[in-house]
């Protein structure tokens, strides 16, 4: 699980009225600059053999996006693909969607085989099992000429759950409840849906995990396909006496379903889960597990 904020000694924080003189400032810019050297340095030295002869190089990071209608979709998705990049520079990541958005997939994969690339691991940004991880991109990954390994998808993981706790809090969940306030409230779980009883598994995984960082009932919902809807599972709670409910986005960008549950909501909602850095995180974390697992293996509900 993604780490708290970072603890600090009372002493390590200077008083303001404190001037530090040009050299100090020019000796930390150039320590920063120095560690990025040799950073790269070792990145660069581990590919080299004792021998000289260069190590075959990682394989290229797809993020395999849904796509959206929703320009903001696209936008969420390019910076968390940057943030990507910040967290393991060096690595090949590109992105391919399933529909709707360009570059697609198949494009994506074709231009890898001409750039001369022979290795890829797609990873899917999706939290759950579900039609479009289980046959959609294994299909797509199967014609191409690149050799490929699926991933899991993202959820359940304690990434995840990090994700939507400080989006709720964003959205002013509180974190000192009283007994008596966490009697009166629950969560909403908002997600897509699938007519896939694993998603549905992995969605409830979820949940519980959410339920236990919070302290108060997680119920899952849907924006379509799959039952309860969220204004169903809203009126649910609030028929059990819960009348301070939130409604967790559980989507990775903004779009119509993350839209149509907010207002669904009869008090705070969240945002998506977009560019927070425990989801590169978590992208890093597939693609890792699946690199590392023979490549007959499966796609499937990976373990945290």
């Amino acid at each position: 699980m993604k780490a708290s904020p970072a603890q600090y000694d009372e002493s390590e924080v200077h008083d303001e009225s404190e001037v530090h003189d040009e050299s100090e400032v020019h000796l930390d810019s150039t320590a920063h600059i120095m560690n990025r050297i040799s950073s790269q340095l070792a990145s660069q030295l581990s590919l080299v053999q004792l021998d000289g002869r260069r190590r075959p190089g990682p394989p290229a990071l797809v993020v395999v996006a849904h796509g959206s209608r929703d320009p903001r979709a696209l936008s969420t998705v390019r910076t968390l693909l940057d943030r990507v990049r910040e967290q393991r520079p060096g690595l090949p990541v590109h992105l391919g969607h399933i529909e709707l958005n360009e570059p697609l997939l198949t494009d994506t994969l074709a231009d890898l085989d001409a750039q001369g690339t022979t290795d890829a691991v797609l990873v899917p940004l999706l939290l759950a099992r579900g039609y479009h991880v289980k046959r959609d991109i294994p299909e797509m990954a199967a014609k191409a000429r690149v050799h490929t390994r699926v991933a899991a998808p993202l959820g359940p993981h304690p990434f995840l759950v990090e994700t939507l706790y400080t989006r709720l809090v964003e959205a002013g969940w509180r974190t000192d409840l009283t007994q008596e306030e966490r009697r009166t409230s629950a969560v909403v779980l908002a997600a897509a849906g699938s007519r896939d009883p694993d998603s549905a598994l992995d969605t409830r995984r979820t949940a519980r995990l959410l339920a236990r960082r919070l302290g108060v009932p997680v119920v899952p919902a849907y924006a379509s396909t799959a039952t309860p809807t969220v204004p169903t599972a809203v009126r649910a709670l609030a028929a059990r006496g819960r009348d301070r409910v939130a409604v967790a986005s559980y989507f990775t960008a903004p779009g119509r379903f993350a839209t149509e549950s907010a207002q669904a909501a009869p008090w705070i909602a969240s945002a998506p889960l977009g560019t927070h850095p425990a989801m590169a995180s978590l992208l890093l974390h597939r693609y890792d597990q699946a690199w590392a697992t023979p490549a007959s293996t499966a796609p499937e509900l990976a373990s945290a």
